[in-house]
């Protein structure tokens, strides 16, 4: 079996060199055994975050680059057009976004020229993300989003019942690609007990240049700072704790076709993209059934029932 998986891999194009084993993996495989790669629970349980590389081949990742391209390509974004901007949170009171929960929706850079030739002319540069249900409504994105080897991570890190609440196609366009400011994904989607935790993409390199992830490493042991509560159709945010946050100091610059899983309490940042490069990413956010999703979260999906990682 182990010399059946090592020729595929090569057919695969993959290369192997000589290097040193500092941990044992079960037949090898990093994306199906770390619940028994005590190593890479402890780094997981100690700093909030996990980096797998070569998770995803450079073909699956162009894959999705090109669909999400075929998607702004269908649009006709005259009609509609809602700026996704973390710093002003403009959009926290636009029901395009809030009802975006069981559909495919466009959202634009803040930075972008809206006018109407340029949206025209320049479409595929003006996107900032694409959300928040494309793991369940679009083919290539569900072929991506879902398989056993997801499903074994999610319970690896203490999931019972993994389910895929929303998804995003990140763009972080090149020069004008939007900051995203210091936040933990438990503040937006919330359960209880907490259970969110992120898979993070890479679907192009992602470095220091082009706006990579930025963390605090074992900051997911601090308290969640805020709330982000829908009342009366209206959004506002709710303070916690006062507690300021740690600075995001680790730069994760990883390789096309690596994932990042990111804890519901990490405190994590992006820097705006003044760079020629794009920096690609996809993310889904997972919850635990055995966990409530509190009926005040943003994201509502009405139509659409929460599934898990096996359900394509």
């Amino acid at each position: 079996q182990i010399n059946d998986g090592l020729l595929k891999m090569m057919s695969d194009g993959k290369i192997f060199k000589v290097g040193k084993v500092s941990a044992w993996l079960d037949c090898g495989n990093v994306k199906s055994s770390i619940n028994s790669n005590k190593e890479m629970l402890n780094f997981w349980d100690n700093n909030g975050y996990l980096i797998i590389e070569d998770f995803k081949t450079h073909k699956e990742c162009d894959e999705l680059i090109n669909r999400s391209k075929e998607l702004i390509e269908e649009q006709d974004f005259n009609n509609e057009q809602s700026v996704f901007d973390t710093v002003s949170q403009s959009h926290n009171d636009d029901n395009y976004f809030l009802e975006s929960g069981d559909k495919i929706r466009f959202f634009f850079e803040e930075k972008a020229n809206l006018d109407e030739e340029n949206v025209k002319t320049n479409k595929q540069y003006i996107v900032n993300k694409i959300g928040h249900a494309l793991h369940d409504l679009d083919d290539k994105f569900i072929a991506f989003s879902k398989n056993e080897q997801l499903d074994q991570i999610a319970r690896s890190v203490g999931f019972q019942d993994p389910l895929l609440l929303q998804s995003m196609y990140i763009f972080k366009q090149p020069k004008i690609g939007g900051e995203v400011v210091c936040h933990q994904d438990s503040t937006f989607l919330i359960t209880e007990p907490e259970s969110t935790v992120g898979f993070w993409f890479a679907l192009e390199d992602a470095n220091k240049d082009n706006g990579c992830l930025q963390v605090a490493s074992g900051g997911h042991k601090g308290p969640l700072r805020k709330l982000f509560k829908r009342e009366n159709n209206q959004m506002k945010m709710e303070e916690l704790s006062n507690e300021p946050f740690p600075e995001t100091n680790t730069f994760v610059e990883v390789k096309k076709g690596t994932l990042v899983l990111l804890h519901g309490r990490l405190p994590h940042y992006s820097c705006e993209n003044k760079s020629p490069n794009s920096r690609h990413a996809y993310t889904i956010h997972a919850i635990d059934g055995k966990s409530k999703y509190l009926d005040y979260n943003w994201l509502q999906r009405p139509s659409l029932k929460l599934n898990g990682f096996r359900n394509a």
